[in-house]
């Protein structure tokens, strides 16, 4: 564009050009910019842009290795739209805002538009055509030259913004995207999808087992409930030994370190998509964007991606209210079954142009180092790792013992078992938020399934089988948790539905699973998913027979001196104290000491919670039968000030 374009340019803009960059930006602070930032801002100011967008640009773009021209863009919907109305008034080309996407083809290449918005074609009745471009700077000259030389052009050509292609690509490819949002995983890969329950011969040793074990309690009660009761001990005492080998081994972990602020500057940094379901998040969009708005990463390369349902009305309501900076996008999801967070998750990902994708949760607080802790690892890396997972924290512990137990859970989950798990190379079943993935593995994987309710541990364990790996980070996101416990009960339900849907999925060919994963992997998803399904479903149980020991112990009864069912006794015992001594152990010792004030003694209502957990557990059962694909919402709130 140097020199070339502007000879052609009408009499006013050649006249601009002879005004110096100094104009926008303070003579005191030309000497810090280099020479093609202030060609670039020379070349703005010539094309009649404002001069405090301008100053702001180059700020921007010195502070973060970028363009004039992308920070000017990314500053926001308004000045996009200027910029690109000064870009067609340099060319002589009309301006079109707004894109009707009833005038937009669909077909198979048309989401390309979404990664890299440059030209679409509108379609009129009885008339030709309009390509619509998505000019750039540095193309001014060979796109004025070709105007020059073709001057029949300019009756197909009109300029517009990305913003304005890519609204338009979503509304005109829905119907295909939501489609293929739906059904991709099943129709490619339909052993990895929950979609079907049961599968193939899974029904049948589902019903074989139930059969054996009717008939045995029947012909021979004593043996068969001795044996059940065997096998419920050793899984219980697996997954004590898991989180026993957590606890010693978090001494042995080396920290993780934190990426200084100052990493979010240069040119290598690559765009980095973050992407957030809502549906019925009226209530918590302002706290959301305030918390998305404090991450450290520079506003031209995020490509935020706020995903609703189409006729979530209030949500959206409240985002057309909010001023949203240019990074941001409202992608609306067309109404269609399942109704779920995964679906909405895949229809997104069509439009991610990122490198790297991280996925959270409406009522979410990232730490502002997050993105960045996750590039840097990503970056020193092999490729075999797709996926980081970073801590959740739990802040509202002291509001109840709910939440206090929940927190206490949460800590131990997330800072003292998983941490252990990516150590050793093994499978994580991810949590629901602070997921971020290599796009392109995310995308050969794929993406989540849309049949299952938990689609992170899921899609955790799926990346595991197809050979990749999963680590941690350090910083942390910040949520609260349910303090009602009808709330609670209906998100665990969802949890526990979720979490058999994954195990019955991986054991459809429990050879070909091994096979993947490996004796040690596969171990240890048995018990961390089957287990903790089991434990959860035969806790009460356990406490029945040790309730029963007890009073048979009063009694002074023969059967209270039998040498087995003080065995068992013991073991049961054993299995229940160790169970709850290690949740609470391994949670306080992953605890701040905010959190563990906040916590408190409410620790010791914890066998309560197990029977909260049990109930839940068995809750989900019914509903895996009922309604295997219900997402069962867990209301937020916005955080209250402390």
């Amino acid at each position: 564009m140097h020199g070339k374009f502007y000879p052609a340019m009408p009499p006013m803009a050649t006249a601009v050009r002879t005004q110096s960059v100094a104009d926008a930006v303070p003579a005191a602070e030309i000497p810090r910019f280099p020479a093609t930032l202030l060609q670039e801002g020379a070349d703005l100011l010539a094309l009649g842009l404002p001069k405090p967008v301008i100053a702001r640009a180059m700020r921007a773009a010195l502070e973060h290795g970028t363009s004039v021209e992308s920070e000017c863009c990314a500053l926001g919907v308004a000045e996009e739209l200027l910029y690109h109305q000064a870009l067609a008034k340099a060319l002589d080309l009309p301006f079109i805002a707004a894109l009707r996407a009833g005038a937009v083809h669909d077909g198979a290449h048309l989401d390309t538009q979404l990664l890299r918005p440059e030209i679409l074609r509108l379609y009129h009745p009885g008339q030709a055509p309009t390509q619509v471009i998505v000019p750039r700077l540095a193309d001014l000259d060979t796109i004025w030259r070709q105007l020059e030389a073709k001057p029949g052009l300019r009756r197909l050509l009109a300029v517009t913004t990305p913003r304005a292609v890519r609204q338009a690509v979503w509304e005109a490819g829905a119907e295909r995207r939501l489609r293929a949002a739906t059904s991709h995983l099943f129709e490619n890969w339909p052993l990895l999808s929950a979609r079907i329950v049961l599968w193939g011969k899974q029904g049948f040793v589902a019903g074989v087992a139930t059969g054996t074990l009717v008939a045995g309690c029947l012909a021979l009660p004593t043996i068969t409930l001795i044996a059940a009761h065997l096998v419920l001990a050793i899984i219980h005492l697996a997954g004590f030994g898991l989180r026993l080998s957590a606890l010693v081994a978090a001494r042995r972990l080396p920290a993780i370190a934190l990426p200084p602020p100052s990493a979010a500057t240069g040119a290598d940094l690559p765009i980095y998509s973050v992407m957030v379901a809502l549906h019925r998040e009226e209530a918590v969009v302002g706290q959301l964007i305030a918390a998305l708005d404090r991450l450290e990463w520079p506003k031209s390369r995020l490509d935020i991606k706020l995903i609703c349902e189409a006729d979530d009305h209030a949500t959206l309501q409240a985002l057309s209210q909010m001023v949203l900076g240019g990074q941001y996008e409202i992608v609306r999801v067309p109404p269609g079954l399942p109704r779920t967070k995964p679906k909405a998750l895949n229809y997104g990902l069509a439009g991610a142009r990122g490198a790297i994708v991280a996925i959270y949760d409406a009522e979410d607080r990232p730490a502002p180092l997050q993105l960045l802790a996750a590039w840097a690892q990503f970056r020193h890396a092999p490729a075999e790792l797709a996926c980081l997972q970073a801590p959740i924290i739990i802040t509202n512990g002291a509001a109840g013992a709910l939440p206090a137990l929940f927190a206490l859970e949460y800590a131990a989950l997330f800072r003292g078992l998983l941490p252990r798990l990516a150590a050793a190379r093994l499978p994580l079943p991810l949590g629901g938020t602070s997921n971020h993935f290599r796009t392109e593995a995310l995308r050969r994987a794929g993406g989540w399934d849309p049949f299952n309710v938990t689609e992170d541990a899921d899609l955790g364990l799926r990346l595991a089988r197809m050979g990749w790996r999963t680590g941690m980070i350090a910083p942390p996101t910040y949520e609260d948790a349910p303090t009602d416990i009808p709330v609670w009960v209906r998100q665990r339900t969802r949890w526990f539905k979720g979490w058999l849907q994954t195990w019955l999925v991986c054991m459809r060919r429990p050879r070909h699973l091994r096979a993947q994963l490996g004796w040690p992997a596969f171990i240890t998803l048995q018990i961390l998913i089957g287990g903790l399904l089991i434990a959860a479903l035969s806790h009460p149980l356990i406490l029945v027979f040790l309730a029963y020991f007890l009073w048979l112990l009063t009694l002074d009864a023969p059967a209270g001196r039998d040498l087995l069912t003080i065995c068992l006794f013991t073991v049961d015992a054993l299995n229940i104290v160790g169970c709850y001594a290690i949740q609470i152990l391994l949670g306080l010792r992953s605890m701040r000491e905010w959190e563990r004030r906040a916590v408190g003694r409410r620790w010791a209502l914890i066998p309560l919670y197990w029977l909260l957990m049990s109930y839940a557990a068995w809750t989900a059962v019914i509903e895996l039968r009922s309604t295997p694909f219900r997402w069962n919402k867990t209301p937020h709130k916005p955080v209250q000030p402390a």
